[in-house]
This record gives C-alpha cells, sequence and structure tokens, in this order.
C-alpha cells in the first residue's frame, strides 16, 4: 500500500499544497476537514471528489470532518461565480442540510465510523457582529481580502460584490478556527478556487493560536473535451439523490465516459489498486469496443453512492435495454429506462378485450401498416415486452401491460417504443 501522498499524487488529487504541507503530513494524523455548500437538497457528482478524498485520508488513519455550511450557506460563497447569488430561505437550507447529511453518511459509513457531520450553522449562528469584528475581523487587513482572486475577479464586475459575499472567506477562516479548537483539525481541503477561504483560516489560527494549519487543494475537473464535469449531454446535474438521478441514469453518466477521461476518473474516484487500473488502460488501449474500464467505473460509483442494490437495480436497467427480461422492472423503472424513447398513447379500454398485435405495431409506430406489421412478426423481428411474438393474429390485453401502465415494443435489436396505458 503506498504512502498517503505517493497514492494522492499517483492519483491525480492534488493541484496544490500550502507550505509545509506536505511534511506535516507525512507525520501527525491531524484531523482533515472539507466543507459543503447546501444551496440545493442534494449533493451532485461534482461533490465526490473531496467527499472521496476525505475517506481516502481516513484510510491513512485521518479523521474526516465534513462541514455542512448551514451557516456559511445563508451568505453564499462568491469563489468561482460571476454574480451575487440570490439569498435562499433558512428553513430552505436547514431541509437542504438535513438531506444532505444524511447522503454523506450513507456513502462515508460504507467505509468507515470514525467521521464526523458537523453543520456549522452550530457556531456561526450564534456568533455576535461585535465579536466578529473583534475576534475575526481584526486580523484581516482590506488589502489582504482584496487579493484573493474571489475577490478581485469580481471588483472588475458590473454589480461589484457585496459587503456580505466580501465577509465569506473570513467566516470560512473561522470554520477552520473553530474546527481546531473542538477537534485538533489541521487540514483543510477543497477545489482549486477554495485556495484564498483556505489561506484565511491558515492565518487565523496563526494569528489567534500561534499555530500552524495547512491546506490541499483538489483539481477543478473538466473532462477531454473541454466541457464541465458532472454535466449530462443535455446539460442537467447528476444527482446523488436517486429521486432526482435514478441509479439507472447514475449508472449510464459514468459508463458514457469518454476513453481518454475514463482512466483518470479510475484513479480519481475509486479504491481500486494501480495494479487494477493499470490493467484496465490496456484495455482501453487494445480492446476500446468493450468498454470494460468504463463499466468497472460505473460499478465502483454506484455501489459508492446507491449500494449494492441500487448497482443492482441499475444494472439489471441496463438489461433490459440490451433486450433483457422485463420481469421485476416496475412501470416507474421502464419509462426512466427508455424515457428518452418516442412513445405513443392507447387507450385502457380498447385493450380490456384485447387489441390485434398489428394494430398495437401500427399505432406504437413500430410498423406503418398492418401489412408491414404481419411482415416483421413472420419474420420473427418483433418483441412485446422483449418477448418475441410468432403469431400474427395475437391480441394483447391490458394484462401484458406493465403495471397496467406500460408496453414496450421492439422491432431488431434496439428500435424500441413505448406505449403508455391512458
Amino acid at each position: 500500500m503506498k504512502d498517503l501522498l505517493s497514492d494522492l499524487k499517483w492519483r491525480g488529487v492534488i493541484y496544490d499544497l500550502t507550505e509545509g504541507a506536505e511534511d506535516f503530513l507525512k507525520g501527525e494524523r491531524s484531523p482533515v476537514y472539507a466543507g459543503f455548500d447546501p444551496t440545493g437538497p442534494s449533493l451532485h457528482v461534482g461533490h465526490l471528489l473531496p467527499v472521496i478524498t476525505l475517506i481516502r485520508f481516513s484510510r491513512y488513519g485521518f479523521r474526516p470532518i465534513f462541514v455542512i455550511g448551514g451557516g456559511t450557506g445563508l451568505i453564499g460563497d462568491p469563489s468561482g461565480k460571476e454574480r451575487e447569488r440570490p439569498l435562499l430561505p433558512e428553513e430552505e437550507i436547514e431541509r437542504n442540510v438535513e438531506s444532505i447529511t444524511a447522503q454523506l453518511k450513507g456513502i462515508v459509513e460504507r467505509f468507515t465510523d470514525d467521521y464526523v457531520v458537523v453543520n456549522n450553522a452550530e457556531w456561526l449562528k450564534p456568533l455576535g457582529f461585535i465579536e466578529f469584528l473583534r475576534d475575526v475581523g481584526k486580523h484581516f487587513t482590506v488589502n489582504y481580502m482584496l487579493q484573493k482572486e474571489s475577490v478581485r475577479s469580481r471588483l472588475g464586475r458590473e454589480g461589484g460584490i457585496s459587503f456580505t459575499e466580501f465577509t465569506y472567506m473570513l467566516l470560512q477562516a473561522y470554520d477552520f478556527l473553530q474546527l481546531y479548537d473542538r477537534y485538533g483539525c489541521k487540514v483543510q481541503i477543497g477545489g482549486s478556487d477554495q485556495w484564498g477561504n483556505i489561506t484565511a483560516g491558515i492565518e487565523l489560527i496563526r494569528k489567534v493560536r500561534g499555530d500552524r494549519a495547512y491546506g490541499l487543494v483538489l483539481p477543478l475537473l473538466t473532462t477531454a473535451s473541454g466541457k464541465k464535469f458532472g454535466k449530462t449531454e443535455a446539460g442537467t446535474s447528476v444527482w446523488l439523490d436517486p429521486e432526482r438521478t435514478t441509479p439507472y441514469r447514475f449508472y449510464q453518466f459514468w459508463v458514457n465516459t469518454e476513453d481518454r477521461d475514463v482512466i483518470r476518473y479510475l484513479k480519481l474516484f475509486t479504491f481500486l489498486a494501480e495494479e487494477e487500473i493499470a490493467e484496465l488502460e490496456r484495455a482501453v488501449r487494445e480492446r476500446p469496443e468493450r468498454r470494460e474500464a468504463q463499466r468497472r467505473l460505473a460499478e465502483e460509483m454506484t455501489r459508492l453512492v446507491h449500494g449494492e442494490e441500487g448497482l443492482k437495480r441499475a444494472k439489471r436497467a441496463t438489461e433490459v435495454l440490451f433486450g433483457g427480461s422485463l420481469e421485476g422492472m416496475s412501470a416507474e423503472d421502464l419509462l426512466d429506462v427508455f424515457s428518452e424513447v418516442p412513445s405513443a398513447e392507447v387507450e385502457a379500454d380498447a385493450l380490456r378485450e384485447g387489441m390485434p398485435v398489428v394494430d398495437l405495431l401500427v399505432i406504437g409506430g413500430i410498423a406503418k401498416s398492418k401489412g408491414e406489421a404481419k411482415r416483421l412478426i413472420k419474420g420473427g423481428g418483433v418483441y412485446i415486452n422483449n418477448v418475441r411474438i410468432s403469431d400474427v393474429g395475437q391480441r394483447i390485453t391490458l394484462g401484458d401491460a406493465i403495471d397496467g401502465k406500460v408496453i414496450v415494443l421492439r422491432r431488431g435489436k434496439r428500435h424500441y417504443r413505448i406505449l403508455k396505458i391512458v
């Protein structure tokens, strides 16, 4: 097993380190933390790198601390933002904190029970304004704050930066001080856009406690084609919440990774050993059509977020798309799998007495005419719910519909249509 820093470097996890961090991480096993912004009810795949990196630290004896920004989320981090964020209602932030906390625990507890999840509203909400100015603001000059990229990049834009967002880095610095006092935490990790906030915390600990703290920043990921990581082809986010992104869709996101990206993602996001990743890299080079590396990446990530049952559902749904049995699939699962497939509607009453299959194929768009439908059936190329149809006189009833709601039509290997029962 590699030492921590060698492992992080080989995987490409380290974008930069603050002064002295490399030597510190070779010795003391300090708790290490990362913050997560509760601006929505779910984390997305873009949050997974810091989550997995904290888990990676835990495997080398560092206690991970996951800080949910129930306090800072009421303000909004200006880092990487072109304009001011809208302020969310406090009740919404609290709901988001609750759901994100449950998400994080569900992932982390697959690996360790020695961790902390904490909401920074615990210490930020009771903090008085005068106390904040005297105990935190006093230690930072405006000149120092103006040098930070998160502030400087906004000053030249229309609208500038509000005093509220201007002080955000001081709130995050206070987080680091609180975690130092409460847990002995001396290391913070985050995306490279968090460098200014992290170094502000290091500066506050140095001035107030006379001790050193350290930071490690992770790369901000883009795909090999230059797109922002974590978006589908349609431009939507890939969420960890199965109600927002089903395990099947989540699995498909990783399966669709480009060959140019898949080995990098295997290193960054999985716990596979170097030897196994090297073998998968050979597979990409020698047998790219099999997509072995993509399937392994999808399996590891779906298991990490949705567990064995979620992975089983995702793989089952994938098999259906390639002609597998529909047994055990719900109508909702099928509509998700075939969400991009053209669909038509048929009234339930029309199926109660049974409808000729040739009529159904025309309604569903599988055949242009009854004559063509009959020829397709005789040729053995028509399937209802992935079961081959051989009788041109067969009648389809409501009992053939999955959950009484959906019938899956197929011509050949991959030409699908969906019939929705209304």
